[in-house]
């Protein structure tokens, strides 16, 4: 099971690098940006009020004294985490009115590639921690949360495979590469304290900041990132097809509780 678990977070954090990937090799990336961060936003807010809501609150109230209190504390927590996280990576349409010279752009790209990387690392540890409370919790359940996390990833790598400035590419991609280990290492974290990450107030506390977490990034990021989009048919693509994968996730879930 913890095999299995470490290996869901291994690959999702490798979406970075497939994003990174996109960022190299696709001068018109923003139609696929578009449908992954559609596809993200249905899993993810689904996935938030069907599935990580409840199991949060059912553990806390085994638990804890006030588990509304505790999972309302550690979701704020987790979307605050992200919030302070994500005000050092910036959005992937930034400057697009403004005009620099050649060398100011590539030196402002560089900057916000570094600067992202930085950020990714802390995001992605925090992450794999708190993905890999949520496989030991329920493996259907985390393969969810990797899906809504993973497809929120190709972005992000897409931001370092546009922005960081090297005159060769195989750097980009190692240090992409880096970036998504992190989030491994994260989940690894856990499973190194072992038992101590089983215990059911550690578990609720574990899925309410994952909630917090993802509530975020919907709220915050892909809603904002859909309403704004020009690619409209690729987003109503991603958001059916994220919707559709919702309720075989339900089904599923019905059959395996």
């Amino acid at each position: 099971m913890e095999f299995l678990s470490l290996l869901l977070i291994l690959i999702l954090g490798l979406f970075i690098l497939l994003g990174t990937f996109i960022g190299l090799k696709t001068k018109n990336s923003e139609k696929f940006v578009s449908f992954s961060l559609a596809l993200a936003f249905g899993v993810m807010s689904g996935l938030s009020i069907l599935e990580l809501f409840p199991e949060a609150i059912e553990h806390l109230e085994e638990s804890v004294t006030h588990p509304f209190l505790t999972l309302l504390l550690f979701t704020s927590i987790g979307m605050i985490l992200l919030k302070l996280l994500h005000h050092f990576i910036p959005h992937h349409a930034h400057d697009e009115g403004i005009k620099h010279t050649k060398k100011e752009h590539i030196k402002h790209l560089n900057h916000i590639g570094i600067i992202s990387s930085i950020a990714l690392v802390l995001h992605n540890l925090i992450e794999g921690m708190a993905i890999f409370g949520t496989i030991t919790n329920s493996i259907q359940m985390g393969i969810f949360v990797g899906i809504g996390v993973g497809l929120h990833n190709i972005p992000m790598g897409i931001v370092i495979g546009s922005t960081l400035e090297t005159e060769h590419p195989k750097r980009k991609l190692w240090i992409s590469f880096l970036i998504s280990i992190s989030t491994f290492l994260g989940g690894l974290m856990m499973f190194l304290l072992g038992d101590w990450t089983n215990q059911t107030w550690i578990l609720g506390i574990l899925l309410s900041i994952t909630l917090g977490m993802i509530l975020y990034i919907t709220l915050f990021e892909l809603l904002e990132q859909i309403i704004h989009t020009k690619n409209k048919k690729e987003t109503y693509y991603g958001l059916l097809i994220g919707i559709i994968t919702l309720f075989i996730s339900i089904f599923i879930g019905g059959h395996h509780h």
